[in-house]
């Protein structure tokens, strides 16, 4: 949910909150804004009273996001998008009967009647990389669940501004589909992660040893994607 809060200074912070089962306000900055955890008990001028207190280091954020920001897709011939870590070309060209998206080595090709639509290529480039995140997603799922020795359910992609996967109770894995432009170890890294939480439902020392024993470089695994996190979200 957005909010926004007027600081001492006068000036105005936007940020979302997403309130959940936690016990403490965490508070981080993404590629789209300032993003607040905070646990569902803690009230509104409790959560205010923390937020201006970090107001500093909130701002120095936000002004270091803006200086590096990395500009948004332009839906065009010639654009560079990422996949796997790689850099990819989209090629689009005009053609009377659209066909379906094309990857050979370093292109991504389009042909349809509507080429210089950005709206229409965004959303075809978009649905190829859905469904080849699936299909990516769930061949890691299979491969690491055997090794740790559990099951999940089911996998659903999500397009989450601030997670890149969610576990459930119900053995329930969604994994955002953005992920598909990162490095396979970073992707692995995620997935990895997630089916810990089929034995541990939280981020105990006890969470992090189960992510150890099939991911034992996690620690720098989980910071690279901070890093890769901006580049992830241009799409």
């Amino acid at each position: 949910m957005s909010h926004t809060l007027t600081l001492p200074t006068g000036d105005q912070l936007h940020y979302q909150l997403e309130r959940r089962q936690r016990r403490t306000v965490g508070l981080k900055i993404t590629a789209t804004g300032l993003v607040i955890h905070a646990p569902k008990r803690i009230s509104q001028s409790q959560l205010e009273d923390i937020i201006v207190l970090k107001a500093d280091w909130i701002r120095k954020k936000l002004t270091a996001l803006t200086l590096y920001k990395i500009p948004v897709v332009q839906w065009q011939d010639s654009e560079q998008l990422l996949l796997l870590g790689n850099t990819i070309t989209l090629a689009i060209e005009h053609n009377v009967r659209s066909k379906a998206v094309e990857h050979t080595p370093g292109f991504l090709q389009l042909a349809m009647p509507n080429h210089a639509d950005q709206a229409a290529v965004s959303h075809k480039v978009i649905q190829w990389y859905k469904k080849q995140a699936l299909a990516d997603f769930a061949r890691r799922l299979e491969i690491f669940s055997s090794k740790l020795g559990v099951d999940f359910k089911s996998l659903t992609l999500s397009n989450a501004k601030s997670r890149w996967g969610s576990c459930n109770s119900r053995k329930e894995i969604r994994l955002n589909w953005r992920l598909l432009q990162a490095p396979p170890h970073i992707i692995n890294y995620v997935v990895c992660h997630e089916l810990a939480h089929l034995k541990e439902m939280n981020h105990s020392p006890k969470f992090w040893a189960t992510v150890a024993s099939i991911y034992p470089d996690y620690k720098a695994a989980e910071k690279e994607l901070k890093s890769w996190s901006p580049k992830l979200h241009i799409m």
